[in-house]
């Protein structure tokens, strides 16, 4: 069970970050990031008042308002990085954030084992195999820089996620979400501007909304099943969806030495958990 919880989060994350980064190279990501959040917060609120379960404030809410935050930077600069970059570098990049909860394991006193070292190392070469040639052709190395960035944010989320999770896996994900939007509407209204997001396209942010909702969801579930290492590598494995699909649907092509960088990239994500 807890595997396929966990790989079906990383199909729902991978298929939507996608077409958020579609969306991203029409609208301002910042704009992506506060519809789909607000469109996804609306949905789920409609469930938290069904269900009654807004208990234990002290136990779930300080681990969602702190992952809504890291949350909330990881997906702008992600989805900014696939609006200006090529999808198949910088999802596998972004996936390193796996590397996180480890980093965080290791400074609580955890000592992982040379698989899990050999792990980082590899995806490290991995990246810089995969990301080289785009920085060396001329372009620029900033989609780069925040699909680093993301990583980092991603990689905490899914730490605090799965703390505040074993206290309420619905509640944490609505604070998550309370949090990010609170932080929009703030920006929103200090530069009086909804994005320019028309009617039309809020159905298409919806969804996009609900398939991150919906892994955020799986991935808490799953982790709540088992070791949270396990069930991170196997969410983690969601930039071979987006660029599978940016393969098909954009016809993204990547040079012989970045395919093989995006393979040690995700290959060493997985190492690291093991």
């Amino acid at each position: 069970m807890l595997s396929i919880l966990a790989f079906g989060s990383s199909l729902a994350w991978g298929t939507s970050d996608f077409f958020a980064g579609l969306a991203s190279r029409r609208r301002h990501p910042v704009a992506v990031v506060g519809w789909t959040q607000g469109l996804a917060l609306a949905a789920l609120s409609v469930l938290v008042l069904v269900r009654h379960d807004a208990l234990g404030w002290a136990g779930w809410a300080p681990w969602a308002a702190a992952a809504g935050a890291s949350g909330l930077v990881g997906l702008v600069c992600f989805y900014t990085a696939l609006s200006s970059g090529t999808m198949g570098v910088v999802a596998p990049i972004a996936g390193l954030g796996v590397v996180v909860p480890v980093a965080l394991g290791v400074i609580a006193g955890e000592r992982p084992s040379a698989i899990a070292w050999a792990g980082m190392t590899v995806a490290v070469l991995g990246v810089v195999l995969a990301s080289g040639p785009e920085i060396a052709g001329g372009l620029s190395a900033r989609p780069v820089l925040l699909a680093v960035v993301a990583a980092v944010g991603f990689g905490l989320t899914l730490y605090l996620l799965d703390r505040g999770a074993r206290v309420s896996t619905l509640m944490t994900l609505w604070g998550m979400r309370v949090t990010s939007v609170t932080v929009l509407l703030v920006v929103a209204l200090a530069v009086r501007s909804a994005g320019g997001v028309r009617a039309r396209e809020t159905p298409a942010l919806l969804a996009i909304g609900c398939g991150d909702l919906a892994a955020n969801a799986l991935f808490a579930l799953a982790s709540s099943r088992g070791a949270v290492s396990i069930a991170s590598v196997l969410a983690s494995l969601y930039p071979v969806v987006t660029a599978v699909l940016a393969r098909l649907v954009l016809d993204e092509r990547l040079r012989r030495i970045q395919q093989v960088g995006v393979v040690m990239a995700v290959g060493g994500a997985v190492l690291t958990a093991l």
